[in-house]
C-alpha cells in the first residue's frame, strides 16, 4: 500500500490555470503532457480551484498511481509548470567510436579468411581481432553487428 505524504502543495495562479485548461481542451498534445496537465489541474490548492481532490480520487480517475502524481507536484514544485509539464531533457550524449575509416576496417576483416581452428568469423572474433589490431580500445560484438548489417 502507498503511504502518502503531503509534501508538495499546488497553487496556480490564474495565467497557468489557463495555460493548463487550454492544453487539455485542445487536445493536440503528447499523452504525457496532457496527463501533467490533468495531474496538476484536479491537484490545484490555490484560489482559483473550485473543487479540491484529493490523490487518491485523480489516481482512480485517471487510472495512474500515486506516485506519478507525486512526481509530476514535486518537479512543479521545485522547477516550474514547464518542466512539470514536458519532464526534463536527457543530457547524455554519447561519442561515436566508429566511423567510416573503422568501418572499412570491419568490413575488411569480415571478408577475410577466418583465423586458424574456425570455419567462420563469428562477431566476437571480429570485435577481438579489431581490438587486437589495435583499431579501438574496446568494441562490443553488438557494434559490429550494428556496422556488418548496415553494409549488407
Amino acid at each position: 500500500m502507498y503511504v502518502y505524504a503531503k509534501k508538495f502543495i499546488i497553487t496556480l495562479t490564474k495565467e497557468e490555470r489557463k495555460e493548463l485548461e487550454s492544453i487539455v481542451s485542445k487536445g493536440k498534445h503528447k499523452s504525457q503532457k496532457y496527463q501533467n496537465a490533468l495531474i496538476l489541474l484536479n491537484c490545484d490548492e490555490g484560489e482559483y480551484q473550485k473543487q479540491k481532490h484529493t490523490n487518491e480520487v485523480v489516481s482512480s480517475v485517471l487510472n495512474i498511481g500515486m506516485r506519478k502524481i507525486d512526481r509530476v507536484k514535486k518537479r512543479f514544485v521545485e522547477d516550474g509548470l514547464d518542466m512539470a509539464l514536458n519532464g526534463k531533457e536527457y543530457e547524455r550524449t554519447y561519442e561515436k567510436k566508429i566511423d567510416g575509416d573503422m568501418e572499412a576496417h570491419i568490413i575488411a576483416l569480415s571478408c577475410s579468411d577466418p583465423s586458424q581452428g574456425h570455419s567462420q568469423c563469428s562477431l566476437r572474433l571480429l570485435a577481438d581481432k579489431v581490438v587486437e589490431l589495435e583499431y579501438i580500445d574496446s568494441i562490443s560484438y553488438e557494434s559490429i553487428k550494428r556496422v556488418l548489417k548496415k553494409r549488407t
